[in-house]
């Protein structure tokens, strides 16, 4: 078998891999929502592809996989490792799983990641508000993450949030030295949250990037009574293309309340210091940037060998990220939590995929199903209209 062509379309807001072949067999991978450029990113990758036999997964990974970088640069190569799995589970009959050592769990915890609710305030009010309709989401979430600090409307709608001035035009710009009145409102939100779920269901928080390692210390410290599931990414994280391991640790060291990070960061390499400094409790590779569902298997490994957690991020994967989830998830050891649950937007891209449960999710966790490949594919009459133009001969 060998690969023939590497194809890219745009398909609502989410670029898609497809992947043909000599024998007819064809392999999807999906690049975030938020990345609509990186079309020509991934179309730079096809001579290298050209010829290979996809089932050699490695073998052709070891031609790009240098070639990416933290996000968003490494999601072109992990869109096209997700459709060389698709391809080599196809191509044996057997659910991708099955190629990465088998699963180990029958179903996947998922947390809400994409379902959100437009906030009605940055108050404590607003923020209890906001989880108890999030509570009440069909999918039955038992683990429910929400933004706040420096990850959320906070720092434009709190006055005197921190000492520092808002910036604005990209994504989470902000960083600075929280005020009292910024902590202490930071800390009142939660405990609305908690009041609301209790012990019943697990709430994380998406804090930053852009704290201060004092400032981390403190809001740690001061959140222990509640038995956070965690705090994500307050030193680094989105479209940081570093790590700062020694920061993280100071953080990590100073509190009982879980330190979380990862979802920016391509490949293993990148991850060590992390694990081997015990910088983190958990970590939350992205398939879409780490480098593909295997490398996020590896991550997980080795985390596990040194007593961290794993909960995998993975909000704006779309459909076809959600299935390249679901697969490798059913594999990670035992100290997978979750993972970051992602919606296909627009909602028309539930009626042009096919293979997918219904409902999706049932009291938090999805069925692990065993098609081939990853198990989706797309209805072609139905998706063609999407394409857009000048990508009419992405199905041919």
């Amino acid at each position: 078998m060998k690969i023939t062509d590497l194809k890219c379309a745009v398909v609502g807001q989410n670029p898609v891999v497809r992947i043909t072949t000599d024998v007819g067999i064809s392999g999807l991978g999906e690049v975030e929502s938020s990345k609509a450029y990186l079309k020509p990113h991934i179309l730079f990758y096809k001579p290298y592809l050209l010829g290979e036999d996809p089932t050699n997964v490695e073998r052709v990974m070891l031609k790009i996989r240098r070639m990416g970088s933290f996000k968003p640069w490494g999601a072109s190569v992990s869109a096209i490792e997700m459709a060389l799995w698709d391809i080599a589970g196809k191509a044996a009959g057997v659910p991708v799983y099955k190629l990465l050592g088998g699963k180990i769990r029958d179903q996947v915890r998922v947390y809400n990641g994409g379902v959100r609710f437009p906030m009605t305030g940055q108050n404590p009010e607003d923020y209890a508000a906001d989880v108890v309709k999030m509570k009440a989401a069909s999918e039955g979430f038992t683990i429910i993450k929400s933004a706040i600090g420096f990850h959320s409307g906070m720092v434009g709608q709190v006055p005197g949030f921190f000492y520092g001035e808002p910036h604005g035009g990209a994504p989470h710009a902000n960083r600075g030295l929280l005020t009292e009145r910024g902590l202490k409102h930071i800390i009142a939100c939660v405990e609305a949250m908690k009041s609301v779920l209790g012990d019943e269901i697990g709430l994380a928080l998406d804090c930053g990037p852009g704290w201060m390692v004092p400032d981390a210390i403190r809001l740690a410290k001061a959140l222990e009574p509640l038995n956070l599931m965690w705090l994500e990414d307050m030193i680094t994280g989105d479209y940081m293309p570093y790590v700062l391991a020694d920061n993280y640790r100071e953080v990590t060291r100073s509190t009982s309340t879980p330190i979380h990070t990862g979802e920016q960061i391509y490949l293993r390499q990148n991850f060590r210091e992390l694990i081997e400094k015990n910088a983190v409790n958990i970590l939350g590779p992205d398939p879409a940037d780490v480098g593909g569902i295997a490398e996020l298997k590896w991550v997980a490994e080795y985390a596990d060998l040194h007593g961290l957690l794993i909960a995998p991020h993975g909000i704006f994967d779309g459909l076809i990220g959600l299935a390249a989830l679901v697969q490798v998830c059913a594999t990670l050891p035992s100290n997978y939590i979750a993972f970051e649950y992602p919606l296909g937007k627009p909602a028309w891209w539930y009626d042009i995929i096919e293979g997918l449960p219904s409902p999706i999710a049932k009291n938090g966790m999805i069925d692990v199903w065993d098609t081939p490949g990853l198990g989706v594919d797309f209805n072609v009459e139905k998706a063609r209209p999407y394409l857009p133009v000048g990508d009419e001969d992405f199905f041919d």
